[in-house]
């Protein structure tokens, strides 16, 4: 886990917010043919919910899974995403250990 990059992917807002909505995904996100928290979120959900462009919202979702903080499960030609909690527990202790 390469520390420098995760804290640069949790240094734009909409990441990490992307992140916050991820963590609890059936209380921001409408529902959808799969389970959320089993499948994840479509990406066209994310892409709406952030108001941004699909190109933007993709670099962030790749941005996001380089450091390992989300994953992406590909169903047909639909891509969801979840987070990746042990990850986001690896940060957690990270930061409560070493800084």
């Amino acid at each position: 886990m390469d520390q420098v990059e995760i804290f640069k992917a949790l240094s734009n807002k909409t990441r990490l917010m992307i992140l916050q909505w991820l963590k609890e995904p059936e209380l921001h996100f409408l529902p959808q043919d799969r389970d959320v928290r089993e499948v994840g979120v479509c990406v066209g959900q994310i892409q709406h919910k952030a108001q941004l462009t699909q190109s933007t919202i993709s670099e962030y979702l790749s941005i996001l899974q380089r450091t390992g903080l989300i994953e992406s499960t590909r169903i047909g030609q639909w891509t969801y995403y979840k987070r990746n909690e042990a990850a986001c527990l690896e940060i957690r202790q990270l930061i409560e250990n070493s800084i």
